[in-house]
C-alpha cells in the first residue's frame, strides 16, 4: 500500500473549507486530532491546510497537534489568496503573502512550510510578482518550494516561465474532470506533481446524497451546496446509483482518482478515523478507469 499517495486535507478543521460564515462549525480539536493521530498511524505523512480554512482555525489545530505529538517527518502544505477574518483582505499582493504566511508559520508553530501554494489566482496582481515574493520566501528557508491550486492551464504556463512549481493542486474526480483537458498533460510534461482534491466530489461520490431525499445534516450541501449544484440532476442521479452498484462509492470513487498515472496523490477529508480506513482500502484496489468513467459522460 503507496500511503505516500494519501495527503491528509485539514480544511474540516474549525470550520467548512475557507468559508468565513461556517468558521466554528467544523471538527473540534478532539475530532481533528483523533484523525491526525489515525492518519499518522497509518503512515499518512502529508498534511494539507490553508491559512483560509475555518479562519485559522484548521492551522492552530494541526500546531497543537505538532506540539503535542512532535512527529518527525510531516509535510506540510498551506495556501494563501483567501481572507482569514471577517473584514481582512485577499489576493496576492507580495505584501500580503509575507504577512499570512507569518501568520501561517505563528499558528503552525513551525518555522518552515514545505510547500505553500497559491490557492487561486489574484487578477488584479501580476503573477510575476506573486511569485516573486515566494522565490524570496524559498531563498530564506521560509517554504520549501512553490505550488499552484484551482488554476487552469493558461495561467500554469505562465507560471513556468515565471518560476519552478514543484505542485498542481486541483478539482479531480469523476465528477469534475477539467483537469484532464490541460492542467494533468502540463503536469507530466513538466515533471510537476498533481494532487487531486475532492475526489470525492463534496461527498456526491459516497453515497450521502440520495434522490429526492434531503441533504443529511452537517453535510457539505447543507452547509454549503453553491459549488455543487450543477450536480443536481437526473442524469448524475442515474449514474451515482449505477455506479454505487459496483462497490464501495467512495473506495471505488478513491482508486479511479488514484489510478491515473499522472496523479501524484489524492487529498482526502475524512471526517471520522473508521473513514480514513475505508478509504486507503482504495490503494490497494484495481479498477477499470473507462468503465466507471464512462458512467458519468
Amino acid at each position: 500500500m503507496d500511503v505516500e499517495r494519501i495527503v491528509l486535507g485539514c480544511g474540516n478543521f474549525g470550520g467548512v473549507g475557507s468559508d468565513l460564515s461556517l468558521a466554528g462549525k467544523g471538527d473540534s480539536d478532539e475530532e481533528a486530532f483523533a484523525l491526525m493521530d489515525a492518519a499518522w498511524a497509518r503512515g499518512v505523512t502529508k498534511f494539507d491546510t490553508a491559512s483560509s480554512y475555518g479562519a485559522g482555525r484548521s492551522e492552530l489545530a494541526i500546531g497543537r497537534w505538532l506540539a503535542s505529538r512532535k512527529p518527525k517527518g510531516l509535510r506540510l502544505t498551506s495556501k494563501v489568496f483567501h481572507p482569514t477574518f471577517d473584514g481582512d483582505d485577499s489576493g496576492l499582493a507580495p505584501d500580503r503573502i509575507r504577512r499570512i504566511v507569518r501568520q501561517s508559520l505563528a499558528r503552525l508553530g513551525v518555522e518552515r512550510i514545505d510547500l505553500y501554494l497559491v490557492h487561486a489566482p489574484d487578477p488584479l496582481t501580476p503573477l510575476a510578482e506573486s511569485l516573486g515574493a515566494l522565490d524570496e520566501l524559498v531563498s530564506k528557508g521560509v517554504i520549501g518550494a512553490i505550488g499552484l491550486s484551482n488554476v487552469d492551464g493558461a495561467y500554469l504556463a505562465e507560471a513556468l516561465t515565471l518560476t519552478q512549481i514543484a505542485l498542481v493542486q486541483n478539482e479531480y474526480s469523476l465528477l469534475a474532470r477539467e483537469a484532464e483537458r490541460e492542467v494533468l498533460p502540463l503536469c507530466a510534461e513538466h515533471g510537476i506533481a498533481f494532487e487531486a482534491f475532492s475526489p470525492l466530489g463534496g461527498g456526491w461520490l459516497t453515497g450521502k446524497y440520495r434522490r429526492g431525499q434531503p441533504f443529511p445534516a452537517g453535510s457539505r450541501m447543507a452547509l454549503r451546496p453553491e459549488p455543487y449544484e450543477a450536480w443536481l440532476r437526473e442524469d448524475v442521479f442515474d449514474a451515482l446509483e449505477a455506479f454505487e452498484a459496483r462497490g464501495d462509492p467512495a473506495t471505488l470513487a478513491l482508486a479511479w482518482v488514484v489510478s491515473h498515472p499522472n496523479v501524484a496523490a489524492a487529498v482526502i477529508g475524512p471526517r471520522r478515523a473508521e473513514q480514513l480506513a475505508e478509504l486507503l482500502a482504495a490503494l490497494e484496489l484495481d479498477v477499470d478507469r473507462n468503465e466507471l468513467g464512462d458512467l458519468f459522460t
